[in-house]
């Protein structure tokens, strides 16, 4: 069995076309074909479903393709260990954050890296939070930055700040201009909010199931920016991170309407698969990570 034939293979479970899969390694159709053959031959399985109109992974192929990730991710690091040089810090780190930390919290950290380790490239791919814990489970990112909870219990979590979120409007909804606000104003309110998945709608549906709130309507909005620009223009309530808000409010585009006798505060966190732990550029940005937040 050879790397580059589980190479192929899971690029081409990922694409789940040939033509691709070649275009993207930049060899032939038929040494496409070839390498599959051979892993088939080897494990005694069909990896795929084949007809004109659709390729389908089988369940076999299924338990090799996260094997063959892990087998590629090891390999991969062990190579990068070996070409770089002992006392120094390059190559490539892939960092998977949610929304919230990835535009407004890690940016800063990302800079103080740049500065201490200028051969190290830095690539942050956004996503929620299921979505930065299924990259960091099939090894797309090396590390990830998540608001919420995962259940991914393969998965190394590890917490490095406490955020504190706040129910946010524009400055001309009832609730901004009301002095003493308690949780009971909050019934039979409009709420606009992230997408299912993400840490943030996860935290906002807690707190309503928890104090038995009844909505009048959500406004599903994938973007923080989207539903502050939402919010300015006069629509309903958001349950927001202090970090995305800041500014807004600072610039008086929008209100914090506190509640009284309640604060509402969450624990991020990195994630990591164990195969990932003692990679040198992971442990450099754990180091950092905690040194900017934790210390």
């Amino acid at each position: 069995m050879h790397y580059e034939e589980l190479k192929t293979f899971v690029t081409l479970a990922e694409v789940k076309n040939f033509t691709k899969t070649a275009e993207l390694l930049l060899m032939s159709q038929p040494s496409v074909s070839l390498h599959i053959k051979n892993l088939e031959k080897e494990f005694q399985t069909k990896l795929f479903l084949r007809s004109p109109k659709f390729l389908q992974i089988t369940p076999t192929g299924k338990i090799l393709y996260e094997r063959a990730k892990q087998m590629i991710t090891i390999y991969d690091q062990t190579r990068q260990d070996i070409l770089e040089h002992q006392d120094s810090i390059k190559g490539e780190l892939i960092i998977g954050a949610s929304f919230t930390i990835g535009e407004y919290i890690l940016p800063a950290l990302l800079i103080d890296l740049q500065k201490d380790y200028p051969e190290l490239d830095l690539h942050v791919v956004i996503g929620n939070t299921e979505e930065i814990a299924q990259s960091v489970k099939l090894y797309k990112v090396d590390i990830g930055l998540i608001e919420g909870h995962t259940n991914e219990k393969e998965l190394s979590v590890h917490p490095f700040m406490e955020d504190e979120l706040f129910v946010v409007s524009s400055n001309n909804h009832e609730l901004a201009r009301k002095k003493g606000v308690t949780m009971a104003d909050l019934q039979n309110q409009t709420w606009v909010t992230r997408e299912n998945g993400s840490g943030t709608r996860e935290y906002l549906n807690h707190v309503i199931r928890s104090n038995g709130l009844k909505v009048k309507s959500f406004l599903t909005i994938s973007s923080s920016q989207g539903i502050k620009e939402t919010l300015i223009n006069g629509m309903g309530l958001s349950l927001l991170s202090g970090s995305i808000i800041d500014r807004d409010v600072k610039q008086g585009l929008l209100s914090i309407i506190h509640i009284k006798n309640q604060t509402f505060n969450r624990t991020l966190s990195y994630i990591y698969s164990p195969i990932m732990e003692e990679k040198r550029n992971v442990k450099t940005f754990i180091y950092a990570l905690n040194n900017k937040w934790l210390s």
